[in-house]
């Protein structure tokens, strides 16, 4: 099977670096040049439940769905600073309605914001998708803000 991006997959190859798995090269850059050797704790894909598996009136289940965030930065009590999902850019071509109903759930779960991240050349912009609309576009060097 082919792994080149094309319109129906819009996902790139795929790209191993320090044994992480990353759907594509701007994750892959995004993780080498703002997280790798910033200092703060991360993950890579981690897992999170955003709806429970639940019961039908028919009595069918419907299965439980899980959001997966490209890269989570915590800060050293644990918590959550910044829940971050590498996209092509800020269109609703880059960012479809599945996308948004799972960055919905997960705010509505664990009450912290997707930040959307466009990685550029020398840095990247972001955005908190806020229920409707991405507001407020930043432009940063690193992932300490």
């Amino acid at each position: 099977m082919n792994n080149s991006p094309t319109a129906l997959n819009k996902h790139g190859r795929k790209v191993l670096i320090d044994g992480y798995k990353f759907d594509s090269q701007k994750e892959a850059n995004f993780y080498v040049r703002f997280v790798k050797d910033s200092g703060a704790e991360f993950e890579v894909h981690p897992k999170f439940e955003i709806m429970k598996s639940f019961m039908t009136n028919c009595g069918k289940k419907i299965a439980h769905m899980v959001y997966t965030p490209d890269i989570v930065i915590y800060d050293s009590a644990g918590q959550m600073l910044h829940v971050f999902d590498i996209k092509n850019g800020f269109t609703p071509y880059a960012i479809d309605s599945a996308a948004k109903l799972r960055f919905k759930l997960f705010t509505k779960q664990y009450g912290r914001f997707v930040e959307i991240v466009v990685v550029r050349t020398h840095d990247f912009k972001t955005s908190a998708y806020l229920f409707e609309s991405l507001k407020n576009i930043h432009v940063h060097k690193s992932i300490n803000y």
